[in-house]
């Protein structure tokens, strides 16, 4: 059985003199962060490891949950940045199967395609919403389309 935790990249800026892979985190976004892996921790549902798209404010959202939950550095995957809903499939078919419960943080649209996609549940994402799908499957090479149960939909907006 594995379990795939979902993380939108928390709040980042908007403001003019940055490219879009290179926007940080507002202050509201860390803070909404360290909530929700909080909330998650409470719950004790701590993924073993967690990967991450490199763009900044992935990347930085990545690195507050790893830090609460206690886990090594974040892997990044730079296919996650942009990805489409067959580029998620990709990324989670490849994941190693030594992890059982794999968190992985991205941007919408493609992380709210890839929830429907993987459980039939239509769900928007919003900005460090977090999702748990659980699956049947032994191994991350064999999920595909709606393999999955939807057992936690969570975000700092209630």
């Amino acid at each position: 059985m594995k379990k795939l935790l979902l993380i939108r990249h928390a709040k980042a800026t908007h403001e003019s003199g940055y490219i879009d892979f290179d926007r940080p985190l507002k202050q509201s976004g860390m803070q909404d962060a360290v909530l929700m892996a909080t909330l998650l921790k409470g719950q004790l549902q701590i993924p073993e490891f967690i990967i991450t798209s490199p763009a900044l404010r992935t990347k930085t959202t990545a690195e507050i949950f790893a830090n609460h939950f206690k886990l090594p550095a974040p892997g990044e995957d730079k296919k996650i940045y942009e990805a489409s809903e067959n580029t998620w499939v990709k990324v989670i078919n490849s994941l190693p199967d030594e992890y059982d419960f794999i968190g992985v943080v991205g941007h919408n649209p493609g992380i709210s395609q890839i929830l429907y996609y993987l459980t039939s549940q239509l769900k928007e994402m919003p900005t460090c919403a977090v999702a748990i799908i659980a699956f049947e499957n032994d191994t991350w090479q064999s999920i595909s389309e709606e393999d999955g149960k939807l057992i936690h939909f969570d975000s700092p907006k209630g």
